[in-house]
């Protein structure tokens, strides 16, 4: 079976059955504008968390420098879309393999690395919260030597396709969604993170259970609507992590499944794009679970958008970082003490 190098990305497209159109459909106008709008925004929001944390001194523990990788791959997957958006619809039929390879593994990259950090934000809650710890104790060369591993396991998914994956020597195993790329490598892409999303689960699952288990020991020390509290706040911010990844990433997840299974019924293409759009948004919310809830983030957010430099600040010998979504909920329960003592007794 011989290999179709010197096809134009035209061709891949006829083949597979996505066929593109010449000018431009009112479907595309959608697609283009409310991608275009979803960039933006992602790229604004995470811009901000990473000025934030290079900003403000307050934020320089693992936790928040995992936070801002978090930030830096969703800021490069909102770049990633923005270059797919000027690189879609008619548009696609001027790109070179090269040029369309590009565009997809920019994409894969992006994503790949945001999932993973998710993850690693998982593993250092969990370690954390099991310890009794405000903030962890693992070290700041660690803690880069797992942000660094984070980025190469995502460029190695992204250059996959590029060195190999891929079905330009073989029509029959070309997606649909994806043309140039192999089924195969779909299915992989897709059960990948759908494992790391389990595990995800699991940890944030074993977190709740632990502190729902820690706050029924503890409930004598505390009044009963407190305890209560506490574990409404922990379901509350579990829900959200949970939730909005189970949102934004399970459509496209399965669409791929399915493209890369060879559902020739399932009509892919008609929804391919919007799951993609839904799972950009995933970008967005991060910052908004992750940070923005932070009440001192929060503060450093308004003295950027300010333009107010602080030299000085806080002159206090306390330090006010107060990670509002998980730490605080468990370990004020679990102590039976304030978040205020838990600061200082850390410091």
């Amino acid at each position: 079976m011989g290999c179709y190098l010197n096809r134009s990305v035209k061709f891949f497209y006829e083949k597979s059955g996505k066929n593109i159109s010449d000018h431009w459909s009112r479907r595309d106008y959608v697609i283009v504008s409310l991608g275009m709008t979803v960039c933006f925004i992602v790229i604004f929001s995470n811009l901000l968390v990473i000025g934030a944390i290079l900003k403000n001194r307050r934020f320089h523990f693992p936790i928040y420098y995992l936070l801002g990788n978090l930030a830096l791959a969703d800021l490069f997957s909102g770049v990633s879309y923005l270059h797919l958006m000027f690189h879609t619809g008619p548009w696609t039929i001027k790109l070179s393999k090269y040029q369309w390879f590009v565009r997809q593994g920019l994409i894969d990259t992006s994503l790949t690395a945001s999932v993973l950090n998710l993850l690693a934000v998982a593993v250092e809650r969990h370690q954390t919260i099991f310890n009794m710890q405000l903030h962890s104790k693992m070290s700041t060369r660690r803690v880069f030597v797992i942000m660094i591993f984070i980025w190469l396991v995502a460029i190695v998914m992204g250059l996959v396709p590029t060195m190999g994956w891929h079905c330009l020597c073989d029509l029959d195993k070309c997606s649909t969604m994806a043309p140039l790329y192999s089924r195969s490598y779909l299915v992989f892409w897709a059960l990948l993170n759908l494992l790391t999303f389990s595990i995800m689960v699991a940890v944030y699952t074993r977190i709740f259970l632990y502190v729902r288990h820690k706050s029924k020991q503890m409930s004598q020390h505390t009044t009963q609507m407190r305890h209560r509290e506490t574990v409404l706040n922990l379901m509350k911010t579990v829900s959200m992590i949970l939730g909005w990844f189970v949102i934004c990433w399970t459509p496209g997840l399965v669409v791929l499944l399915l493209d890369g299974l060879g559902c020739d019924k399932c009509k892919v293409l008609r929804y391919e794009k919007y799951c993609l759009v839904l799972a950009e948004c995933n970008s967005l919310v991060n910052p908004i679970i992750y940070s923005f809830r932070d009440k001192d983030m929060r503060r450093t957010f308004r003295e950027i958008l300010c333009c107010l430099c602080q030299r000085g600040g806080d002159k206090s010998g306390v330090s006010g970082v107060n990670f509002n979504t998980l730490d605080h909920e468990v370990l004020s329960e679990s102590n039976g003490t304030d978040v205020t003592s838990l600061k200082q007794n850390t410091h």
